[in-house]
């Protein structure tokens, strides 16, 4: 690959995941806001029928075909996992914790993933992970028994929160193999449809609930699936295509700096100071977690007659 071409492809690529960052911070927020209206498992659902609506509008446009075979399994796995599962245990957890905890809890997804992807993927582990998850679990339990938002941090939301993170984890390394055999968008079209199979006993929830509900809480639902959804999980597809499910993992880092901004003027959300410890201790762990033990392997000189550019 020419540096030129190369060099433009890592640009969009990193576009594409900022992308996918913004959208997943503003759908902490969104969750939340739309929770206070509508259940768990009728707004997952809501959310995902909207974002398959319009990838499935982007996919004809395209002419995009079905996935091949041997991408399959991938995707089922992470719409399963990731659209259903994550989704749902994620809607749930914000009811009991505001969106500044949740994205600091679900940030440790990135390690698990990191993780998985070393053990399934052959993906090359940072040394310290071990040490990072530990540090990063100390955080979890810290914000788990936190006071945050003017009420007690229910420890309820944050196993749920913690649930959503090792869905997540296991989604992105299922969805991984599944690239590498399909495009981005086939891949998360189908697995949003799939996880929208996952969710379809919430049906009778959702029906019952939007017939009652502002338009203001069923706008946002749907805009969870357009942007946060549809828009950002093939951004993401795209971006995780191009790199490791590791070094993918790491761009969602600055999610939950982004979410306490967010929700501070559109919830009146902040977390409190033993929350923000214990979400200062998560990303410490993935500090330690990309951190590279210090090389004191001596480089040995040139000899004074060998040119440097002809070793």
């Amino acid at each position: 690959m020419k540096p030129a071409v190369s060099r433009r492809a890592g640009l969009l690529a990193a576009g594409a995941a900022t992308v996918t960052v913004v959208l997943w911070a503003s759908a902490f927020v969104a969750i939340r806001s739309a929770g206070e209206v509508y259940s768990p498992g009728a707004l997952a659902l809501g959310r995902l029928l909207s974002g398959v609506v319009v990838l499935g509008l982007i996919c004809l446009v395209r002419r995009e075909g079905l996935p091949p075979r041997s991408a399959w399994r991938g995707i089922a796995l992470s719409g399963v996992l990731w659209s259903g599962f994550y989704t749902v245990a994620l809607n749930w957890g914000e009811r009991e914790v505001d969106a500044g905890t949740a994205a600091l809890v679900v940030n440790v997804g990135p390690l698990l993933m990191a993780l998985l992807a070393s053990r399934l993927l052959g993906d090359v582990m940072p040394p310290r992970l071990p040490a990072g998850m530990a540090v990063s679990f100390a955080g979890a339990v810290t914000v788990g028994l936190s006071m945050s938002g003017g009420g007690g941090a229910s420890p309820l939301g944050v196993v749920l929160c913690l649930l959503a993170a090792v869905a997540y984890a296991a989604g992105v390394v299922a969805q991984k193999p599944a690239l590498g055999r399909a495009s981005a968008l086939q891949v998360t079209t189908w697995g949003c449809a799939i996880g929208a199979v996952v969710c379809l006993p919430f049906a009778g929830q959702l029906a019952h609930e939007a017939a009652g509900a502002p338009l203001s809480a069923t706008l946002t639902m749907v805009c969870l699936g357009v942007f946060p959804t549809a828009l950002a999980f093939t951004t993401w597809a795209y971006a995780l295509a191009r790199t490791t499910a590791g070094r993918m993992g790491a761009t969602t880092y600055a999610v939950p700096a982004l979410v306490v901004l967010m929700s501070w003027p559109a919830l009146g959300e902040v977390p409190g100071a033993l929350t923000l410890a214990g979400g200062a201790l998560c990303l410490a762990g993935v500090a330690v977690s990309r951190s590279r033990a210090r090389d004191t392997t001596a480089v040995p000189p040139a000899e004074p007659h060998e040119h440097p550019a002809r070793r």
